[in-house]
């Protein structure tokens, strides 16, 4: 499955556990994500697609105004819709909402087919290209599937070839941007080790001082075993360490998110 059949898959699977949350009656809160009900993930996710969408097709060299770019593109009724402001947003989700959304998205995958993963574009990382966003656009709709389908109590895992490379992804990329944004403390040599237990895969990850340096294989303070959609899952806050197989000092744990602070 090459990668904008894996984004198609999951942002209409993201879609169909909000169109179920519709059909429910009230947005339900989505624990994964605290203070926020289905209608702020729909809203959040919808408004990151336009965005991403802006950049490439406008050939952007900065991030677009968020408030200014999704009030642009506001269809004319707006009834229901959760504020901007406030969260969480209970009340049903409103159809213009979930149709809003995925008009969003199906633009965003149109110029994900359309456009060479080299072609250059603003990101807020050192790759400056669409593949770039093709690849975070399609980790963000798994974990947030993840979340829509976890609020109705049924959340399926995040596919293996996903979750392996935003394991790679979340130590080489999103660790060194969430510290930077975070002011996060120095690193003081503490070293982790993550192994996925259901196929191929080892991570041994070291924080000194402001640096992450990934890919050495010596000995770790800690050592955390799980399935590929578990680590993910664990490394982006969305479960606790209790279901994953635990080796060393577990207190560490605790210390990655100071080291690498949630988003």
């Amino acid at each position: 499955m090459n990668a904008v059949a894996h984004f198609r898959r999951e942002v209409r699977a993201f879609l169909a556990a909000a169109r179920a949350a519709a059909r429910a009656g009230d947005a339900p809160l989505v624990p994964s994500c605290p203070g926020w009900t289905m209608s702020d993930l729909v809203l959040h996710l919808g408004g990151v697609h336009r965005g991403v969408a802006a950049v490439i097709r406008d050939r952007l060299d900065g991030p677009p105004g968020r408030a200014g770019l999704i009030a642009a593109e506001l269809p004319p009724d707006t009834t229901g819709w959760p504020r901007f402001d406030r969260h969480p947003n209970h009340g049903p989700i409103p159809a213009t909402l979930l149709e809003w959304a995925e008009e969003g998205a199906d633009r965003l995958e149109r110029l994900f087919s359309e456009r060479s993963p080299d072609e250059p574009a603003w990101t807020w990382s050192h790759e400056q290209t669409t593949g770039f966003w093709l690849r975070m656009q399609t980790i963000e709709a798994a974990v947030h599937r993840w979340d829509a389908e976890h609020a109705l109590g049924a959340a399926r895992p995040i596919h293996a070839g996903i979750a392996v490379a935003a394991i790679t992804q979340t130590f080489e990329v999103m660790a060194p941007a969430r510290r930077a944004w975070a002011s996060a403390p120095p690193g003081a040599g503490e070293r982790f080790r993550f192994v996925r237990t259901d196929g191929p895969g080892a991570w041994t990850v070291c924080f000194d001082g402001e640096h992450v340096r990934l890919g050495d294989d010596g000995p770790a303070d800690v050592e955390v075993s799980g399935g590929g959609s578990e680590l993910l899952l664990f490394l982006w806050r969305r479960i606790p360490a209790g279901g994953l197989t635990v080796r060393g000092d577990a207190s560490l744990l605790d210390r990655y998110f100071v080291l690498v602070p949630p988003l």
